[in-house]
């Protein structure tokens, strides 16, 4: 295992007279993923009514956290301005330094953590399937390449500022172009940019996708405007145009950057003429999952279904049109299963008499293991 300084202390936040903005609210929260509680927090704007959005998620690096990292790269007033959801799921620590388990052996199962969260904010949230996304630090970015090879149908693209990939699992393909945004410091004395035993060369990174996703071999180049000449740093833009379905290849590589985001408060050599965040968007926008999966079902069931009355007291209407027999389970925010049985086509009537007030989910399993999840609220 790698180690990571500890960037982001919030007390810094105050010594460099840094502020954090943002409009919405963040809501800290877990979820019980293989049998474990894992802790998130999630940002919504105010600009959330509703309806679908984009949801992005924002990974720290070994050592740090989820509020540490939501600080850092200070996404939230361009979530508030773009309209879509943020969430900064936790790492485990196992060994006493919390991180995320991107291939490095046995462990916590990090990709199913993520693919549960998805499932679990698409319970309260509107949430555009084509547009989930995934970002991070150092061991986030590194966890956003993992996503990208092993869970391709739910993520659109990555991005990934000082991570790379692991030279164990390198060669992996996630059987479909994939764009991927890299930004990295020459610097970088944590993750080496020639890399090193345990972590990919960035350069051969980024050809690995470039090829892999058939971009042009020579890229749009773009010297970003050196606005801050004190910070000790500059950069240049590599873009790699010309991929299969519209798929890009963007590298941001930036001279003397050590192990920093770019636009954030500054520890260490952080260039500041660009804002890492906001380029990590722009890319991000530019794509849909539905570009690249012509069927994105998300393994749910495709069926109509009404849940009446919502909040309910003694019983439960569902109301389904089904050919075969479906079945069902509620469970509890902790997971346990409480009642469970078969529905059939048309109304089925479920007593929640001995149920506790509070919140409870249905999930329905129909063939293939598909499922339908609802939620639903148990009042006196």
């Amino acid at each position: 295992m790698f180690k990571v300084k500890n960037l982001m202390l919030v007390s810094l936040l105050v010594l460099t007279g840094f502020s954090i903005f943002g409009q919405g609210i963040t809501i800290s929260d877990s979820i019980k993923s293989n049998n474990i509680f894992r802790r998130f927090r999630l940002y919504v704007p105010n600009s959330y009514t509703g309806q679908a959005v984009p949801l992005v998620f924002n990974l720290h690096g070994y050592t740090s956290s989820a509020s540490q990292q939501q600080l850092y790269s200070n996404f939230m007033p361009i979530a508030d301005t773009a309209k879509f959801l943020l969430v900064l799921p936790e790492g485990t620590a196992p060994s006493g330094q919390q991180y995320f388990n991107a291939g490095f052996g046995p462990g916590v199962n990090d990709v199913l953590f993520m693919s549960d969260l998805i499932d679990s904010l698409k319970l309260t949230y509107s949430i555009d399937n084509n547009c989930i996304y995934s970002c991070g630090m150092s061991n986030g970015g590194i966890m956003s390449y993992y996503l990208a090879c092993n869970l391709p149908n739910r993520f659109a693209a990555i991005a990934s500022v000082t991570g790379s990939m692991l030279n164990g699992w390198f060669t992996c393909i996630p059987g479909r172009p994939f764009p991927v945004m890299e930004i990295h410091g020459t610097n970088d004395a944590t993750v080496p940019y020639n890399g090193d035993a345990t972590f990919a060369n960035i350069d051969s990174v980024v050809k690995k996708w470039r090829t892999y996703n058939n971009c042009n071999s020579i890229p749009i180049t773009y010297s970003v405007p050196n606005t801050n000449t004190t910070d000790g740093a500059t950069a240049i833009s590599y873009r790699y145009t010309g991929g299969t379905n519209g798929a890009e290849v963007e590298l941001y590589k930036v001279a003397n950057g050590a192990h920093t985001w770019p636009g954030a408060f500054p520890i260490g050599v952080t260039c500041q003429d660009f804002n890492a965040s906001a380029e990590i968007w722009r890319f991000f926008r530019k794509y849909k999952l539905n570009m690249f999966v012509t069927d994105v079902k998300e393994n749910e069931l495709h069926m109509m279904m009404e849940l009446f009355p919502n909040p309910t007291s003694s019983s439960l209407n569902i109301k389904i049109e089904c050919e075969k027999v479906v079945n069902y389970d509620i469970t509890n925010l902790y997971g346990q299963q409480l009642l469970n049985g078969q529905l059939i086509n048309g109304t089925n009537k479920i007593k929640t008499e001995e149920l506790y007030e509070g919140i409870y989910f249905l999930k329905l399993t129909g063939d293939n293991n598909l499922t339908l999840t609802k939620k639903f609220i148990k009042s006196r």
